[in-house]
């Protein structure tokens, strides 16, 4: 059982919705990032999904795009990245935490040493974007070997036709991508929501979490009441991005947890 199968467990034996925050890693810069990310769990957040900074994302949008550049532009490195989680690890050995990025700095590392790598840092779960499921032999079944969870994404585009090849090697839990589009782009609806995500439950028994337009309290009770939980990143990220202290943006966090957590 990973951590991210044990969180899960003890939410659904609490009656409780899981929350999620993306952050990137190394923004604005490291030393304030490894604050933020160590400020999380305390206020409420119960997965950390971690972005991994890269010079071309495609689902992302401006906020996420920008923060992936100051992190960069800082120095930051799919190297420093696993620094971060090892150095979060030291203190924290329960939460778990999903490295979100693209596939070209994990090539690049070679999978083999990455997987060995990101296991010893305290990496959970992955999710690579621009990965589909017809390349699963390149990276999810072997991050499935060696004991890491790969979480795919689920889309309003994700047809009855899709859907199983979607779900056939997906571990740890579905991310539900509520709205067409790049992430900040547009307000996730409780309403459209549901049905997408009861129809991803008929066929798998993993949690769905929905992410990509959540930016309030209210719209974080809204949507986990819906699913397993909810992710906010974008509404997180600008906070960060101007230049709040780690005191603000974990207050922030706090009152979107609050309203995941009601659901």
């Amino acid at each position: 059982m990973t951590r991210i199968d044990a969180k899960f467990a003890a939410l659904k034996a609490e009656g409780k919705k899981a929350f999620v925050s993306y952050v990137m890693a190394g923004d604005p810069d490291y030393a304030t990032s490894l604050e933020i990310v160590k400020a999380l769990p305390e206020a409420g957040v119960d997965i950390i999904e971690l972005g991994l900074p890269f010079t071309d994302p495609m689902a992302d949008g401006p906020t996420i795009q920008l923060a992936g550049q100051r992190a960069l532009d800082a120095g930051q490195t799919l190297q420093s990245t696993l620094d971060l989680a090892a150095e979060f690890r030291k203190d924290d050995d329960t939460t778990p935490i999903v490295l979100m990025g693209y596939y070209n700095p994990i090539y690049n590392r070679g999978v083999d040493k990455f997987l060995a790598d990101a296991k010893e840092a305290g990496i959970d779960g992955l999710i690579v974007v621009d990965l589909p499921p017809e390349e699963d032999d390149e990276l999810c079944i072997p991050a499935q070997k060696a004991g890491l969870n790969f979480i795919r994404l689920a889309t309003p585009t994700t047809d009855e036709k899709r859907l199983p090849t979607v779900l056939q090697n997906t571990s740890g839990f579905v991310y539900y991508v509520s709205v067409t589009g790049i992430t900040g782009s547009a307000e996730a609806q409780a309403g459209n929501v549901g049905p997408e995500v009861a129809r991803i439950k008929a066929a798998t028994d993993l949690p769905v979490i929905v992410g990509f337009g959540i930016n309030t309290p209210e719209a974080a009770e809204n949507i986990a009441s819906v699913a397993d939980g909810c992710v906010v990143g974008s509404a997180i990220v600008k906070e960060i991005g101007e230049g709040k202290s780690v005191e603000e943006v974990s207050a922030f966090v706090a009152s979107l947890a609050d309203g995941a957590h009601r659901a």
